[in-house]
């Protein structure tokens, strides 16, 4: 629904009494950039707090002579880029965490990376680092070598100061890194009594890829190559965002089919990541039949990728100024007529959920996210829409083909697992709609715009909505098209921490379907 405009958050500053240096003018739609004296940067979160702005990331870059820290907020589809400058013999910055939980681990990740230290930071535990590096070095600064120097053998993380166990009657669980399935590595140190889950905390990290320092150097082909591999079940919608933030900083955009196309990959995108997580979380409450089921359709769907798109995750089929495949009328006709082929197996499927009760008592109830919590998290995607928080940016910062489009937003309050298991039903839905959309209007003409060299220092910012919610990207080009700077936020950085909360008060078998419904990307953050 059409929300009213916000107060401008420069506006928002200066009632706060604050003094702002510059404002840019929005050079990537939909940012605003604005430039703020670093003894100011936590007041101005506070002010951003209080006016019911969105906190949505935190990244640094490094000019040489200086570093840079820039903090993302949205409201109503704007965003604003908070921007503030440190000189090398002062790297520190008042932190934004007291005001916005969500900013804990995405400022400790900038210190272990940078040197930046976060005055007034409640938890200055290392996030990121882990004992690849040592506590002096720092790998996103510019003259640390991308190979880095490595010791003969990293010692094991043993340290790490996890809150401990307290009361007679309190055990700890650790659960993890390594796990009994082929999940990424991640660490849970539960604390409970008997089976009631007092206490989660979360200890991620353990596949850091150095995604952020890798990109410097990269030409765009090759940026846009390495962003489709942040979280491999979301290379589209990595790989637009970074697309999208690179055109906007050259100046230029993609043809219209282009755009259509990009609809129709990461409408699949969607809708096959959310057949297999509805069949997982069946799955995690013993429900074979929907898991079977799910898999099975989402399976069918995968081998259309690789048919009639040439990849059954779709990797590399977004490319800088627009797209590397294109769709013929018959599989057009092929693509739209699995659509309500799917659908007559979700109609049937639906039945007998509906009419499992055994179902419906592990997840209502289980895992429950209040509206309150999941506001102050800033969760993002299917766990905040399942919580009430009314976002996508496809309908409320629209960029091509979805501008033209009407996009139904699911919105629940009930914030437990079954909630999050039907909006990502209905969101499946809404994705099956807009394909068929896409592909009965879809455009004739070019697939890609000719690449144009962007100057140096020029940056662009994209938000896109993935199948997890909220992707965020930003790419500063150096000399000869060349990257100087990429930052990519997934949403799972965001809402990881929101499994630390519903898990409150749930029994520990109860944690696994806990998990799996908000099934945080664990590449997407580790990056």
């Amino acid at each position: 629904m059409p929300q009213p405009s916000p107060v401008p958050f420069d506006s928002l500053l200066q009632e706060a009494g604050l003094t702002i240096q510059r404002v840019q003018p929005s050079p990537w739609p939909p940012a605003q950039v604005i430039d703020l004296d670093p003894t100011d940067w936590a007041r101005a979160a506070a002010a951003a707090h209080a006016a019911q702005w969105r906190w949505a990331g935190v990244f640094a870059e490094d000019f040489d002579a200086f570093l840079t820290v820039n903090a993302c907020f949205v409201q109503h589809g704007r965003y604003v880029l908070l921007r503030t400058r440190l000189g090398l013999d002062h790297l520190e910055l008042p932190s934004q965490t007291p005001h916005y939980s969500a900013a804990d681990r995405p400022e400790r990740h900038v210190h272990d990376l940078f040197g930046i230290t976060f005055t007034g930071h409640p938890d200055p535990r290392r996030w990121t680092r882990h004992q690849a590096w040592g506590a002096d070095e720092f790998p996103l600064r510019r003259a640390f070598p991308v190979a880095g120097q490595p010791p003969a053998s990293t010692p094991p993380d043993s340290s790490y100061p996890f809150l401990r166990a307290q009361g007679t009657s309190v055990h700890e669980i650790p659960v993890g890194p390594i796990h009994a399935g082929i999940i990424e590595p991640g660490h849970f140190r539960f604390q409970v009594i008997g089976e009631t889950v007092l206490h989660l905390e979360e200890r991620l990290g353990y596949v850091h890829k150095g995604i952020e320092k890798i990109a410097e150097g990269r030409d765009p082909a090759g940026l846009a190559r390495l962003a489709g591999r942040v979280s491999g079940d979301t290379t589209v919608g990595h790989a637009w965002a970074a697309c999208l933030a690179m055109e906007r900083a050259a100046g230029l955009e993609c043809p219209p089919r282009a755009a259509v196309i990009r609809g129709i990959l990461a409408e699949r995108e969607r809708v096959i990541n959310h057949l297999w997580d509805l069949g997982a979380l069946c799955n995690d409450v013993g429900f074979a039949f929907g898991f079977y089921q799910f898999g099975r359709l989402r399976e069918l769907w995968l081998r259309d990728n690789e048919d009639a798109l040439g990849h059954r995750l779709l990797m590399d089929r977004i490319v800088p100024g627009g797209v590397a495949v294109d769709i013929a009328p018959p599989v057009t006709e092929r693509l739209h007529q699995a659509i309500p082929a799917l659908c007559a197996e979700l109609d049937e499927l639906l039945t007998i959920l509906d009419a499992n009760s055994s179902l419906e008592d592990r997840f209502i109830g289980t895992g429950f996210l209040d509206v309150a919590t999941a506001t102050a998290l800033c969760a993002l995607g299917f766990v905040g829409r399942a919580s009430g928080q009314d976002f996508d940016v496809r309908r409320d910062a629209p960029y091509a083909p979805y501008d033209r489009l009407t996009i139904k937003v699911p919105v629940e309050q009930q914030g437990d697992v079954a909630s999050r298991f039907w909006v990502r039903y209905k969101e499946l839905r809404t994705g099956l709609r807009l394909l068929e959309q896409l592909l009965r209007e879809l455009p004739a003409g070019e697939l890609r715009t000719a690449w144009q060299t962007p100057p140096t220092g020029a940056a662009g910012f994209a938000a896109v909505e993935g199948w997890r919610g909220e992707i965020l990207s930003y790419v500063r080009f150096g000399v000869n098209d060349t990257i100087a700077r990429y930052w990519p936020r997934d949403p799972s950085v965001i809402n990881w921490p929101a499994l630390e909360q519903l898990v409150h008060d749930n029994i520990v078998p109860d944690f696994p379907v806990c998990n799996k419904s908000v099934n945080g990307s664990y590449a997407g953050h580790d990056l």
